[in-house]
């Protein structure tokens, strides 16, 4: 009997395909966050499935399964909580399933179920940049100790120690829409002073979400931040040295950079402080300043142009009018 045949690759069982699938995905290099998201969601799905072969799998499994994790899955959370998934992972499970089913129909000849299935909806959520006002608070938050009030003498404000840092902190993420663990992950070796540009590494080690590494790029005044942070410190000109690091002189952590935040947001009185808000930010203004959603997508290495064009229903910006100011074909008269 020829094993090769697409009857005994569709009848492989659940695991073995997903086995497969995986080690098909790691060669073609995608980042170890993506894999283990793929591991995470088969897996889960392979357990509730049971001993099943590829080609049995129908539409109505899938929606049966979609509806258990809607309803019955108590998610394993770290905090202790039972919150139900929500419709952004269930989204990605159905993403993850489509994967699956893409390769399973090319690589075993097995049938994909799941063009019978419709996505769960899912709808980002509302997304509210800071306002010049919160920058300036957030600023001033981060350069000045709150006022001590003493009996002998006047109220005083002391310079925080990390005034320097956290200067340059907010600048950065305002100039470049970085993700927090991207900016974690930049040595000085990294930045080019002088131009501003900023290198994301490749994958994990660089941070960046999907694997992909790129180029960001910084302002005068954000690079007078980083430039004047950097010369108070003794290794600020050493290429293999963290751009930013705590008071111990280790690398700062994403956790680190989220409580910062959160800490300068409650004594600037800015609420929902946080680093991704930062991106958002720097997102839609840059669209209101006239940037291109095909630009943006580069810097913000967005695989797709769904996230920008949510920016830019925020932004207010005419998607068609965009790429009709863009179209190579009417712009070169063809």
């Amino acid at each position: 009997m020829d094993h090769s045949s697409s009857g005994s690759h569709g009848a492989l069982a659940l695991e073995k395909a997903i086995l497969g699938f995986v080690q098909a995905k790691e060669a073609e290099a995608l980042s170890p966050r993506t894999i283990q998201s793929y591991q995470q969601h088969l897996g889960t799905w392979a357990q509730y499935m049971g001993a099943r072969s590829v080609n049995g799998i129908t539409a109505q499994d899938i929606r049966a399964y979609l509806a258990y994790l809607r309803t019955e899955y108590v998610p394993k959370r770290f905090n202790g909580k039972t919150t139900p998934l929500s419709q952004k992972t269930l989204r990605n499970v159905y993403i993850t399933l489509s994967s699956f089913f893409a390769w399973a129909s090319e690589e075993l000849n097995a049938p994909d179920p799941m063009d019978a299935v419709t996505a769960p909806k899912f709808q980002h959520p509302e997304v509210e940049p800071f306002t010049l006002e919160h920058v300036e608070a957030l600023l001033k938050a981060a350069e000045y100790s709150r006022e001590a009030d003493t009996r002998d003498r006047r109220r005083f404000v002391r310079r925080r120690p990390t005034a320097l840092r956290d200067r340059a902190i907010i600048l950065i993420l305002l100039d470049t829409g970085m993700r927090a663990s991207e900016l974690c992950a930049v040595d000085v070796g990294d930045v080019d002073q002088k131009t501003g540009k900023i290198m994301i590494k490749h994958g994990d080690e660089g941070g960046a979400k999907g694997g992909k590494g790129r180029f960001v790029y910084l302002g005068k005044a954000a690079r007078r931040a980083l430039w004047r942070y950097l010369t108070s410190r003794a290794d600020g000109d050493q290429a293999e040295a963290p751009l930013l690091t705590t008071g111990l002189d280790r690398r700062l952590g994403k956790n680190a950079l989220l409580q910062l935040m959160h800490s300068l947001g409650e004594k600037a009185q800015v609420q929902h402080c946080y680093p991704h808000r930062f991106r958002h930010t720097f997102a839609i203004t840059f669209l209101r300043s006239g940037g291109d959603i095909f630009t943006l997508q580069k810097l913000l290495g967005h695989s797709s142009l769904d996230m920008v064009k949510h920016y830019a229903r925020v932004a207010q910006i005419d998607i068609e009018q965009a790429h009709r100011r863009a179209s190579p074909a009417d712009n070169w008269r063809l």
